[in-house]
């Protein structure tokens, strides 16, 4: 079977060059940028807004596509200008250029296919995880008491706080919530990790002093100086920092977000940061993205807004470009058991 892989979302000329080196002879690489839009930052894979093909592009894309047998990510767009698959009945393979991609591929109606995809899952770890740190820092070492009294020009002694000794729960510890427990160790911090299979003998490898379950989450949160939120969206997970839940975190606490936004009852978390039950949030996520200009959360000086950004770095698509010369390999040798970050399609919740 002759063999065609398209590029359907916006990547660098070095990447797809990576791409074209590791294919086999006569494997043909589709890299057709007129028919992609414009980029707004570095790795972004969805482009700019309101991007539209011309007549004779959007004929290019859909022959792209229906000869097409591996993707570089899904398709964007509306299922009728080729969103998902429908316009690529010979799609053999897909790589993400995210991690959760679960409520897609079961969006897409994929669940039950023979298509293979497979996901970025891993490459975001680092960036989040440097992220929460930064976030916790800034709390601790009182950044914004700092930037209001160089405003003022004033020079006077004041007193912060060290992460080390203090406890940080971390929800949901996979590849992410492992890299913010490394880190969180460095501090001298002590990490509690909750996850959906717990066992003791996983502390080392989510670099935490504890695992328990997440219907441990009433009494974790109790005893935590730091909250982290690092799961993705599932049925389980949907509203699970209830407004109970956020009642029971220690006064003054602090609570990052880079999971999802629909884990968080948001009004609660607004109440909680406005009188100061939450002494700082960090969120790189919300329940409407982008977050409506008329929430309060904008305004308020202990929260940090981040427009789902944080995992998102420069060396992004080097990383996911690794991940796919890596299957390519294993793929065109017909050794699919071989290939890393496939999506578990009846496990991807």
């Amino acid at each position: 079977m002759q063999h065609t892989i398209f590029v359907t979302s916006p990547l660098d000329d070095d990447c797809v060059s990576r791409i074209r080196a590791a294919v086999p002879v006569g494997v043909d690489v589709v890299h057709d940028p007129e028919l992609l839009p414009p980029t707004r930052y570095v790795a972004d894979h969805k482009g700019i807004a309101g991007f539209s093909r011309s007549n004779d592009q959007q004929r290019r894309w859909r022959e792209h596509l229906a000869r097409a047998t591996i993707l570089w990510d899904f398709p964007g767009g509306p299922v009728s200008e080729g969103g998902g698959l429908s316009l690529a009945p010979q799609v053999q393979w897909v790589q993400t250029t995210s991690s959760g991609v679960g409520p897609l591929v079961s969006g897409y109606g994929l669940t039950a296919s023979d298509v293979i995809v497979t996901t970025a899952r891993g490459i975001h770890a680092r960036p989040l995880a440097e992220f929460t740190m930064m976030a916790l820092l800034l709390h601790v070492k009182r950044h914004a008491h700092l930037k209001a009294e160089q405003a003022a020009h004033r020079w006077e002694r004041y007193c912060g706080e060290s992460l080390a000794g203090r406890t940080l729960l971390v929800v949901g510890a996979g590849k992410v919530g492992a890299e913010i427990g490394r880190l969180a160790r460095a501090f001298d911090m002590r990490v509690v990790s909750l996850v959906r299979h717990p066992h003791d003998d996983r502390c080392d490898e989510l670099h935490a002093d504890e695992v328990r379950g997440l219907d441990a989450l009433d009494m974790a949160v109790a005893a935590a100086d730091a909250v982290v939120l690092a799961a993705p969206h599932t049925p389980e997970t949907e509203g699970m920092i209830s407004r109970p839940v956020i009642a029971r975190m220690k006064p003054g606490v602090a609570f990052v977000n880079v999971g999802r936004g629909q884990l968080v009852d948001e009004a609660a978390l607004t109440e909680a940061l406005q009188d100061g039950r939450i002494g700082f949030a960090a969120l790189d996520v919300a329940q409407v993205e982008p977050l409506p200009a008329a929430s309060p959360l904008w305004d308020l000086p202990n929260v940090l807004i981040s427009p789902h950004s944080a995992s998102t770095v420069a060396a992004e698509n080097a990383a996911i470009t690794d991940i796919f010369v890596h299957n390519i390999g294993k793929f065109f040798a017909g050794e699919t058991s071989g290939m890393i970050n496939v999506l578990d399609k009846m496990r991807m919740y």
